[in-house]
């Protein structure tokens, strides 16, 4: 409701007026990227994104608006022409043609399983979905996705590293936080979150 007011600084009733949708002002509807896995923070994360960025992604027909997008990203790791046993022995043995299939067989079904949960969870808050598979190093995938759907916002999740495994393997989250080309939005897992604040409070 606008209300306006007189020279005296008087409200004047007579010209309040109720708001139209054609006066309401539009959100701007955004592109968002969320990388996923199997993990429980990647769903996590993708749980968080859709309930607080829905009013960015959710289309408005009474104010004749349509909807951003949502992309669901996940990236295999580059596929292994060798096996190594689990043995005392490190040597390497080639994988057989029918090892290789029964591995990509079991990858897509985990893959899919991955995505049905993932529209699942989209297709609760109304929110346009895509999927997006890559192979490759997922640090550099993500990346390169980010380049070349020109999204809005990139959403990862933490995964929780300790100080130790941060140094030595990396982390995807602080990679593409460094390297991405648009801004980024990093979910901390509920546990560790609730530990910061726990800690914070303690001191």
């Amino acid at each position: 409701m606008e209300t306006y007011v007189d020279a005296t600084g008087v409200d004047t009733a007579a010209t309040t007026t109720e708001p139209t949708p054609a006066t309401q002002t539009k959100r701007k509807k955004l592109k968002v990227m969320i990388a996923i896995d199997e993990s429980k923070n990647s769903l996590y994360a993708l749980e968080w994104a859709v309930d607080h960025l829905r009013d960015v992604l959710r289309a408005e027909p009474e104010n004749d608006q349509e909807g951003g997008l949502l992309t669901l990203l996940h990236v295999h790791p580059p596929h292994l022409q060798y096996i190594y046993p689990s043995g005392g022995t490190a040597t390497a043995v080639y994988a057989t043609d029918s090892v290789a299939e029964s591995m990509r067989k079991a990858r897509e079904e985990s893959t899919t399983k991955l995505f049905t949960r993932g529209l699942e969870i989209c297709r609760g808050k109304m929110v346009k979905t895509e999927t997006m598979i890559l192979e490759g190093d997922p640090k550099e995938m993500i990346c390169q996705a980010v380049e070349q759907t020109h999204v809005d916002l990139l959403v990862v999740g933490s995964r929780g590293l300790g100080m130790i495994k941060r140094a030595f393997l990396g982390s995807v989250s602080d990679y593409c936080a460094q390297h991405a080309k648009c801004p980024i939005l990093i979910v901390r897992p509920l546990r560790e979150t609730s530990t910061s604040k726990e800690h914070t409070k303690s001191k």
